[in-house]
């Protein structure tokens, strides 16, 4: 082996100590970067529920700016940072920023519903009606096809909307669209009345789960 073989074989060995001694600590840096993401969701969360959207807006920006993908994955509703964006900028009335973003969480996550029916709230603010009106559409029809699902095959479908309160005004709402007495501020309140509830879902059919199971585990361990 000549001399320039041998120097790219002990770089070669080099890089890969190197590696495999950083590897560890790429885990630990990626780790704490995706509990700081979970972390400012939950409390923007918790501030666009408690009515203070703009507190709310900050901690889904710097959640944004760690990881643009974000889905928050405490439940399997699947709300992705952008929607979250996009919500706080509505509520405080900021229509053209919460566009942009729910339009950015439209092109990125299919199946975030929600996007679609905030989407269509802020064209129809805008004036932009009949497009409202179909996001609005595709996203109720979308969160029906969520529920038939999650009833079926979830295994915490249950705890979803155990009185179908939310089932009921979307199909309220459905009907309203396809019929021919129609309201627009009843939609609109409709459509910000179901957001907030199912955030507050979210954390509800959680609570309700985790509790079955800490049960499911007391009686097993007395049983032993």
């Amino acid at each position: 082996m000549n001399s320039v073989n041998l120097k790219w074989q002990m770089a070669k060995i080099k890089l890969f100590h190197f590696a495999f001694f950083l590897f560890p600590f790429v885990l630990v840096i990626s780790g704490c970067a995706a509990f700081q993401v979970g972390g400012d969701i939950q409390r923007g969360r918790k501030a666009l529920l408690y009515g203070d959207p703009k507190v709310a807006l900050a901690h889904f920006q710097r959640a944004a700016e760690l990881d643009s993908d974000y889905v928050n994955n405490l439940s399997p509703l699947g709300v992705g940072v952008w929607t979250y964006i996009g919500r706080a900028n509505y509520t405080t009335g900021n229509l053209a920023d919460a566009r942009k973003a729910l339009e950015r969480a439209r092109s990125r996550h299919e199946d975030d519903q929600l996007a679609k029916i905030y989407l269509g709230l802020v064209l129809a603010r805008n004036g932009d009606r009949d497009s409202g009106l179909r996001e609005i559409e595709t996203g109720l029809r979308g969160l029906t096809g969520w529920f038939d699902y999650i009833e079926q095959y979830h295994p915490d479908g249950r705890f979803w909307d155990p009185g179908r309160p939310i089932r009921k005004e979307i199909q309220k709402n459905l009907a309203m669209i396809s019929g021919t007495e129609f309201s627009w501020p009843e939609l609109i309140s409709s459509g910000e009345w179901l957001g907030r509830t199912l955030e507050e879902e979210i954390d509800k059919a959680r609570k309700d789960a985790m509790e079955e199971r800490k049960q499911h585990q007391d009686g097993d361990s007395q049983t032993d």
